[in-house]
């Protein structure tokens, strides 16, 4: 098997379990105790949910652990690494919060700014007690909006392509808030799917080319798209369904971009987590300071959903559920993402100069609840109080 290295058995496992893997790459570090942990943890988490691909990323004192189990599709039997792609889903809302947050230091936009006047649609915005939506309430799941805009379902290969600008404007016309903004939180990928089109106005070009600038290209994040290049299928992870079948490579409309929509690689990811985690580096420290601090605390809010998924929320930042230091865990700002047949998680402690990433190739809730707990465990571990 490809791959394979020896401690007691196979990737740190004894050989029974060790013979139950298709293949697992090692962890590419010069750290060789973080290297240890990583394949680790990782083997536990790839057997324990039984699954066909899961990718492993730990950044720790600007050292680099990517480790990848199984299979990248269900037939060519390619073992992920570093520069394998795939769907991080929801985790794409931090990368937009932080394009918030380089436009609010150049000015382009203010977090107090009014929806109603960033947007640009020709509607006018329902408000809730005399509270209009606010960017801030956009970006830290307060704004009072439902979860998903109201929409007819799409094909196999576009069902996110019905989620339109008139779709949108329809349900704003119509469906009531369903809290005063900054109230309450409530999960809404409507409400970033509006950020993203907020901040494409404010910045007068379109999101992509708004976070390439801001985030991408300062992070070195190359193969960090929102579809597929050509040549970009031969690398991609396929996800799954609940019922184990594989998922077709959907089309990312502009719609989700800024909620859901970006494909990335642990490479990429790797880097992106090292540029957060050198937080008292001279460059970018004003962008920093803004992107991990808490902006709406759950102390007073009337209601709180969707947003404990990966431990119970504490604080909100932009884009990023902040979790409070409790015993030996530092404070994490973290994110979950699901889509099209994948689950990611990413969690970082700042303080600590530690991050965790994983993604699964599957819908598996057992699996993906059970691997959460290892990443916040790998964080305690490798960020000792």
């Amino acid at each position: 098997m490809l791959g394979l290295r020896k401690w007691i058995g196979v990737c740190g496992l004894p050989a029974a379990l060790a013979l139950q893997i298709v293949s697992c790459a090692p962890a590419a570090a010069e750290d060789k105790l973080l290297n240890e942990v990583v394949n680790f943890a990782g083997t536990l988490s790839f057997l324990a949910g039984k699954l066909p691909g899961f990718i492993l990323v730990a950044v720790r004192d600007s050292e680099t652990a990517i480790a990848g189990f199984g299979s990248t599709a269900d037939l060519d039997g390619k073992t992920p690494d570093g520069d394998t792609m795939f769907r991080i889903g929801s985790v794409s809302k931090v990368f937009c919060g932080e394009t918030l947050a380089s436009m609010v230091l150049d000015g382009k936009l203010h977090f107090a700014d009014r929806l109603q006047d960033r947007l640009g649609y020709d509607v006018t915005l329902l408000e809730k007690d005399g509270r209009p939506i606010r960017i801030i309430d956009l970006v830290t799941q307060s704004s009072g909006l439902q979860r998903e805009v109201p929409r007819a379902d799409g094909p196999a290969d576009d069902p996110f392509g019905t989620n339109t600008r008139d779709a949108q404007i329809a349900a704003l016309k119509t469906e009531p808030l369903l809290f005063p903004p900054g109230t309450a939180a409530l999960y809404s990928n409507f409400g970033f799917d509006l950020l993203g089109a907020a901040l494409a106005k404010s910045g007068g070009k379109p999101y992509a080319d708004l976070l390439r600038e801001r985030v991408l290209d300062p992070a070195g994040m190359k193969d960090t798209v929102f579809n597929l290049r050509p040549g970009d299928e031969l690398r991609f992870m396929r996800g799954h369904d609940f019922d184990g079948s594989q998922m077709a490579i959907a089309k990312t409309p502009i719609s989700i971009e800024c909620a859901g929509g970006m494909i990335t690689t642990a490479n990429d990811m790797a880097r992106w987590m090292k540029w957060h985690l050198d937080r008292l580096a001279a460059t970018d420290h004003d962008l920093r300071l803004l992107d991990h601090a808490a902006y709406l605390y759950r102390d007073g809010l009337s209601v709180v959903s969707g947003l404990d998924d990966a431990g119970p929320m504490d604080a909100m930042g932009l884009g990023w559920v902040i979790n409070m230091p409790a015993g030996n865990r530092p404070l994490i700002l973290q994110k979950t993402g699901g889509l099209q047949g994948s689950f990611a998680y990413l969690a970082i402690a700042p303080t600590r100069g530690v991050g965790v990433f994983f993604v699964m190739n599957a819908f598996n809730i057992p699996a993906f609840t059970a691997a959460v707990a290892t990443a916040n465990g790998l964080i305690t571990q490798l960020a000792p109080r």
